[in-house]
């Protein structure tokens, strides 16, 4: 099997912090001499690191009085430049260059954006710099916010095109069951067609952290359905990076569907800045899911639009029972599309082209 040339990273705050929520200064070590490892056999990698607020915490005392968002934005603004200097000096050992770089939703608001953001990622890997990246804490919250982490490193997965996500926890993978239960198995394949993982995957979240494995499942998964493979593993473990890099049997692995368009990958991502809602009948959701043939949104199979769009904006598609199926670029304006709902032989509201299914 051909070896990964370009990955994401991501670390989450439990991999480099300790019980007491300070940082791990020897796990943040091994982390990056397995990342130096890769660069030395021409890896393009980048790192999507939790952990501003656990540098914070190491270098202030805040009253408990404090306001959980003036916490968070406190601690990540004096955390973040000692989180990013300790990357700084240990990657310079081995003679490499890090870059920071801070992000919030917004920043992907749209696709002249989203390509300018390409564009600098692009840049810095062709001069063999290494991107840290983060959450920008001090100015994210609520509707600015990422669900966490591993949903920022899924969008830069999908907009760099990476050959696979490594997503590092404190626990060996996805289990079926609670992994602290000794019944419980790894498992060590998932599909792109399988969605259920509440049935079996504990909705814990992690102490420092604000995701969990339900989190980082549908992550997983979202990536898998835009073509990419991602790795679910333990940080902690020496060698975990190489070892997912040398195609070992480690972690919990989300087999790729088929390779989506750049615009595809792009409109995966897009959801929360959708502008309306179509809806679609049982018979066309059932030719937009089972078909094997391309299948786009026609008006003959809309029953109802909500919202305000026009054409090139984000809209959402769901079914007749209000579940989301797919998103996709509007092909014009929601008052033409409201004029048309029901009628045959027109053209499609959404193309296939301009279409994500998320399920």
């Amino acid at each position: 099997m051909n070896k990964y040339q370009r990955i994401v990273i991501k670390i989450g705050t439990n991999v480099i912090t300790q019980d007491n929520g300070l940082l791990d200064l020897e796990s943040i070590e091994n982390l990056v001499k397995q990342i130096s490892q890769l660069k030395k056999n021409n890896v393009e990698v980048i790192v999507v690191s939790s952990g501003a607020m656990g540098a914070g915490r190491s270098l202030i005392k805040l009253a408990d009085k404090s306001n959980d968002v003036v916490r968070r934005q406190i601690l990540a603004s004096i955390g973040q430049p000692k989180l990013i200097n300790t990357y700084s000096q240990l990657f310079s050992k081995d003679q490499y260059i890090c870059a920071q770089i801070l992000a919030t939703k917004e920043d992907f608001r749209d696709r002249i954006h989203y390509l300018n953001m390409k564009n600098c990622f692009s840049a810095l890997l062709k001069d063999n710099i290494v991107p840290i990246v983060n959450e920008n804490d001090v100015v994210s919250v609520t509707e600015l916010m990422f669900t966490d982490n591993d949903e920022l490193a899924g969008l830069i997965a999908t907009m760099m095109n990476v050959d696979a996500l490594i997503i590092l926890t404190n626990v060996d993978g996805i289990f079926d069951g609670n992994p602290k239960d000794k019944n419980a198995k790894l498992i060590p394949i998932i599909n792109s067609e399988q969605t259920n993982f509440s049935a079996y995957v504990s909705s814990e979240k992690s102490q420092f952290g604000r995701g969990g494995m339900i989190t980082k499942c549908g992550i997983g998964h979202k990536v898998s359905l835009t073509g990419i493979i991602t790795h679910i593993a333990n940080g902690k473990s020496k060698n975990i990076i190489l070892d997912i890099y040398d195609r070992k049997d480690v972690g919990t692995k989300f087999l790729p569907a088929k390779e989506k368009s750049n615009i595809k990958k792009w409109i995966a991502y897009s959801e929360g800045y959708e502008k309306g809602i179509i809806y679609i009948n049982h018979g066309a959701e059932k030719m937009l899911l089972s078909s094997d043939k391309a299948t786009s949104i026609l008006p003959i199979g809309i029953i109802k639009i909500d919202g305000s769009f026009e054409k090139g904006d984000i809209v959402k598609v769901s079914n007749e029972n209000n579940e989301d199926i797919a998103l996709g670029i509007a092909q014009y304006s929601s008052e033409k599309a409201i004029d048309l709902i029901g009628k045959k032989a027109q053209k499609p509201i959404i193309h296939y082209d301009y279409l994500f299914l998320k399920v």
